[in-house]
């Protein structure tokens, strides 16, 4: 009997228990769908498609493929940009896409809206917490220290590197003349060269940083590939895998290598002469940022071997790639409208004549109109198609009070199409940026290089760059683009790029003796 007593006791301990956990349980599910519901019923209040599932959300942008991402966003543009924020659900969570110019100035000049979204996430086994994805105070601190290496006297001893890397550019296109070929790796490959300097980026690498790319874009668009843990065990997260070892041991060899570099020289220098603290970066300007770094973790700054692959890693993906878009798009555009490729070559025969000679400084700020030509393709083709920014608090963006923890959009492949600002804006008119037509124009309704506190820190470096690859080409080139603008595929991942390369041909140009 008194062992029945005791199951009996047992069993209803293990019930109340069981009542209670599930009841725990319950109270959580049913106050997390509750929320939800408040969150879905607050977000729905911003004009945008409705979801594929009320109160859950919508799926079938999961399946959408790079080339179809542009496409898209214009589709959206064009069906809901009457309103100056624009809701859409990504899954069970909203996005907020801001329109106009105006929009964009309270995202962009926030310095309270700093912080990436949480797609940049996937980017940061590749880059880290560099200048790109840091947030807070490690942000500050880094964009801080990063500034004088973009200084305006490092930048003209870099005039230099930009010459010598652009005439092996025009001596490799000597031997495609007069035939269809893709340019788009021939321009790359000079931009790498430029970065890199004397460090060897191979053929192999370079694809794998296409792959890296395709990676962080897939997890950022796949849910499933988010969930850690998964991600490692499937084929996907064994090629990053792959792909990091490559990278990080490059990088891994450029800082080490530039280490025992700076070493030597700091002892030369102690034993010669104690007053030349700059030579080593003077006559070495290929890479002064890995100086500056090398000698910030010496003088106790705090910067470990990582903090310093970091933000190589980040200058090397971003100063190269988004460099070589601008520009493959920019020849593209050129060689579509015989009417400004004249302008262009005017321009050149007034500033270099029939001379050969490199480009300085003061012709860069003589070839006015090729500036032009490169501002109006970064119009259309902004090598970072989508800025995007995580809220903190609650923020209101023209009249709409977004949620805290929302991701909100600025598209400049968007808002660089707004006709208020650039009438007839599918066409190519470099006159847009002649400064008469600049003067009065909305601040942010031209954000190439974002705008505000995170700008991109390096914009004059690119846009003298740029420049000098151009005019190295057109100087020596008639170039005649193969596709029209409308017949390309964009392929919108970490940066806007043709699916199928920039085909062009090549004529020659005689100078007279």
């Amino acid at each position: 009997m008194n062992l029945l007593i005791r199951k009996q006791t047992h069993a209803c301990r293990h019930s109340r228990v069981f009542t209670s956990v599930a009841f725990v349980l319950a109270s959580i599910i049913v106050t997390a769908l509750y929320r939800h519901y408040k969150y879905f019923q607050r977000c729905n209040k911003i004009p945008g498609p409705p979801a594929q599932i009320p109160f859950v959300g919508s799926f079938t942008e999961f399946l959408i493929e790079p080339e179809e991402i542009v496409p898209f966003f214009l589709k959206l543009h064009k069906t809901w940009n009457k309103y100056p924020v624009t809701r859409l659900w990504i899954g069970p969570l909203a996005m907020f896409s801001v329109s106009g110019a105006e929009g964009a100035e309270v995202v962009l000049s926030s310095n309270k809206i700093i912080d990436k979204s949480r797609e940049y996430n996937f980017i940061q086994p590749w880059l880290g917490t560099g200048l790109l994805t840091s947030t807070g105070s490690k942000w500050h601190q880094r964009r801080k220290m990063l500034t004088p290496t973009f200084h305006f006297k490092i930048l003209e001893e870099f005039i230099r590197v930009f010459n010598e890397q652009s005439a092996v550019l025009v001596e490799k296109l000597n031997g495609t003349v007069n035939q269809p070929f893709d340019i788009f790796p021939f321009i790359t490959r000079c931009t790498l060269d430029i970065i890199c300097g004397k460090y060897s980026f191979s053929r192999n690498k370079k694809k794998t940083v296409y792959k890296m790319s395709r990676i962080v874009h897939q997890r950022q668009m796949q849910p499933l590939f988010q969930i850690e843990w998964l991600f490692r065990l499937l084929p996907i997260g064994s090629e990053q895998k792959r792909c990091l070892s490559i990278l990080h041991n490059f990088t891994d060899q450029v800082v080490r290598e530039r280490k025992i570099e700076h070493e030597k020289c700091m002892v030369q220098q102690k034993s010669e002469s104690p007053n030349r603290k700059d030579e080593f970066n003077s006559k070495k300007p290929r890479l002064a940022f890995l100086d500056l770094l090398i000698e910030a973790s010496q003088d106790g700054k705090a910067l470990s071997d990582r903090d310093i692959r970091e933000e190589v890693d980040t200058f090397m993906f971003e100063g190269h790639d988004t460099t070589a878009a601008a520009i493959n798009f920019s020849l593209f555009l050129i060689g579509n409208y015989p009417e400004v490729q004249k302008k262009v070559n005017e321009e050149l025969d007034r500033v270099f004549g029939d001379s050969d000679r490199p480009v300085t400084m003061a012709n860069l700020n003589e070839v006015k109109y090729l500036e032009c030509c490169i501002k109006e393709a970064l119009r259309l083709y902004p090598s970072v198609p989508v800025i995007a920014r995580q809220l903190m608090e609650n923020t209101d963006v023209c009249g709409y009070n977004l949620p805290a923890r929302a991701t909100v959009t600025v598209t400049p492949i968007l808002l660089h199409r707004d006709p208020k600002n650039f009438p007839d804006p599918e066409s190519f008119k470099p006159e847009r940026f002649f400064p008469e037509n600049v003067q009065g124009r909305h601040p942010y309704a031209y954000v190439p290089f974002s705008a505000g506190p995170r700008n991109c820190i390096g914009q004059k470096f690119a846009m003298m760059e740029e420049k000098i690859i151009l005019a190295s080409i057109l100087r020596n080139f008639h170039v005649k683009a193969l596709d029209k603008p409308e017949d390309i595929h964009l392929l919108s991942e970490l940066i806007l790029r043709p699916r199928d390369g920039i085909r062009v041909q090549l004529t020659p140009k005689t100078r007279s003796n």
